[in-house]
């Protein structure tokens, strides 16, 4: 026999009653009944249930036996009685009565955390002693879902012509967007490396090399600020390359590959078969967002004309200055008082003075009337058109923000959000996709003035050398995100491969030639030896999992996560160098005060 187990914790059935065997794992569960001892053990397949009782010869040694002791057991399988066979588990019609046990790892004190149970526990405590945490039923289903989905989006990928290659992980700094990890050059001091970012410089040489179909599952390495959906040091991405293509060939390419993974491991759930293109500008004003969740169907308008020169004279004197607007926020079914003041204390605790909001009922005399502040304010006629612009009932109800767009959309986005769910109008059994398209290639900083790169640098401007001759505010980028239920699950773009346009996208940006060559001298290089067109974009594992999984925290779907601060509690991370680190690397830390 095997010196731990003849079979898994799942495996046994009563196909071996009779039968001696061996299993080794976790004590789950221990229960006393009438002086026998019965236990749930459990490895990383499932659980058997074993038992002990006064004849066997162990029985001394099993009555010391507590949770989460490692074992090996030795015994025979017995057949439950059929009134306590337990359906619920594959091994519930036996049990195996031990003859032989030896403890494999006993437990010193008190555990910090119970593995069985949905007892719920600090993430800091979580983490600390995330070994334990993750023997735990719901995050070993995480894990197991999370490496099926790599492996399913490995064989699409190959199934579809690609081939994966490694890039470098120590690299030169560039910029993607965030913060780099910088990591000090020992053999030339003074200077530093970059930990990645993206591959991206090294995916776009691999097209110039004539490589054609790249993909690589891809450490990144971002300091960033840390968000529920974002890990804060890094993260791994799906990460696409092709030669000669346009953007739809990108996203034919892609769809395919999300729309099988989300159906095999959607556990049922719809997946939407048609992806809409919608217009940055269109998700801005329709939802307040870039990434947004169209199981929920409400669509924000704009509605200033109904309220300039109107009697609501707050609205009417914002629409006196330039660049501003009001916008509706339709909430069907949310025609009542009692809701609408709910989402106008819900924009106050958001920062805001509050929300106007009118909401229609039917009147005594059977006619419709429309109630709430703002309504009294801009009269009758108004109102009605209002509610028939945004196709309103009896019973329904919109909300309504008045300024420049650029200072509202955010959280008028989140307004649409939070409506939806009060009312329940977010289809939860659906998957839905949208790609956004035609960001802006560039933004104006409100403090300075400077005009920088609103999204990927290395994106090529729609209308190329001609479209950066004019306002750079206008210029539109080959860039494209992929939104699945209010998460961005992909970015991508169609490069930039020209020098000359090149140049031209970062002089506009404030970069010049020199600076330019010595920053991304590599590349540029490149491009000047017959340079292909080509795109790609990069998915989200690590959110792809998270959405699969029904949870809205990343840390649940990564094995060793940091926690908000960017901190290893298990291992101690981030920690103080030792002296000899920091002079063989010619550095000395400075403390700050």
């Amino acid at each position: 026999m095997h010196a731990f187990r003849s079979h898994t914790c799942a495996a046994l059935t009563a196909a071996e009653v009779g039968q001696t065997v061996r299993l080794s794992g976790w004590v789950h569960r221990r229960r006393d009944h009438g002086g026998v001892i019965f236990i749930d053990l459990r490895d990383h397949y499932g659980i058997t249930q074993v038992l002990c009782d006064p004849d066997s010869p162990v029985f001394a040694e099993v009555e010391k036996l507590r949770a989460e002791y490692c074992i090996r057991i030795d015994g025979v399988v017995k057949a439950r009685d059929a009134a306590l066979v337990n359906t619920k588990i594959p091994t519930g019609e036996i049990e195996v009565f031990i003859r032989d046990v030896t403890v494999l790892g006993g437990v010193t004190g008190d555990l910090p955390l119970q593995v069985f149970g949905d007892q719920e526990y600090p993430e800091e405590t979580r983490l600390k002693y995330r070994y334990l945490d993750l023997r735990r039923e719901a995050m070993q289903s995480n894990m197991k879902l999370r490496s099926d989905v790599v492996a399913s989006l490995r064989r699409r990928m190959w199934d579809l012509g690609f081939r994966e290659y490694q890039t470098p992980i120590i690299t030169a700094s560039s910029p993607e967007g965030a913060r780099d990890f910088l990591v000090p050059s020992r053999l030339h001091p003074g200077k530093f490396y970059a930990l990645p970012q993206a591959p991206q410089q090294f995916k776009q040489l691999l097209m110039v090399s004539g490589f054609d179909r790249y993909f690589q599952i891809a450490p990144c390495f971002r300091d960033e600020d840390p968000r529920a959906d974002r890990s804060p040091t890094d993260f791994y991405q799906l990460d696409l390359e092709m030669s000669f293509v346009e953007q739809e060939d990108v996203f034919q390419t892609v769809e395919p590959v999300l729309t099988g993974l989300f159906t095999e491991f959607g556990q049922g759930r719809r997946v939407d078969q048609d992806w809409p293109r919608i217009s940055y500008a269109d998700a801005a004003l329709k939802y307040g967002t870039d990434k947004p969740d169209l199981r929920n169907p409400i669509e924000m308008q704009v509605v200033s004309d109904h309220f300039a020169g109107s009697g609501f004279a707050i609205f009417a004197r914002i629409l006196e200055q330039d660049g501003t607007q009001v916008r509706a926020i339709p909430a069907p079914t949310g025609g009542s008082r009692k809701f609408c003041d709910r989402m106008n204390s819900w924009a106050q605790g958001q920062g805001l003075p509050g929300m106007g909001y009118i909401f229609w009922r039917d009147a005594e005399d059977g006619s419709l009337e429309a109630a709430g502040p703002l309504a009294k304010n801009i009269g009758p006629e108004r109102t009605e058109a209002i509610r028939q612009q945004l196709g309103l009932k009896a019973g329904d109800a919109a909300f309504f923000l008045a300024g420049k767009p650029a200072e509202f959309e955010a959280i008028a986005g989140r307004a649409r959000t939070a409506i939806g769910e009060e009312l329940g109008l977010i289809d939860q059994s659906r998957f839905a996709f949208a790609w956004i398209v035609d960001f802006p290639m560039y933004e104006r900083d409100e403090a300075t003035g400077k005009i920088d790169f609103s999204h990927n640098p290395f994106s090529m401007p729609q209308g190329g050398m001609e479209a950066l001759s004019g306002d750079p505010l206008k210029v539109l980028g080959y860039q494209y995100d992929l939104a699945c239920n209010g998460y961005e699950v992909i970015s991508g773009a169609i490069r930039n491969h020209t020098p000359e346009i090149m140049f031209k996208a970062f002089e506009l940006a404030g970069y010049g030639q020199d600076e330019v060559r010595k920053r991304f001298g590599g590349m540029v290089n490149a491009f000047q030896y017959g340079a292909p067109p080509h795109g790609g974009c990069a998915a989200g594992i690590d959110r792809l999992v998270m959405i699969l999984a029904g949870t809205s925290n990343i840390r649940e779907v990564i094995l060793f996560p940091m926690n908000q601060r960017a901190e290893d509690l298990m291992m101690g991370a981030p920690s103080e160098p030792l002296s000899d680190q920091l002079m063989e690397l010619g550095l000395r830390v400075i403390p700050r005060d």
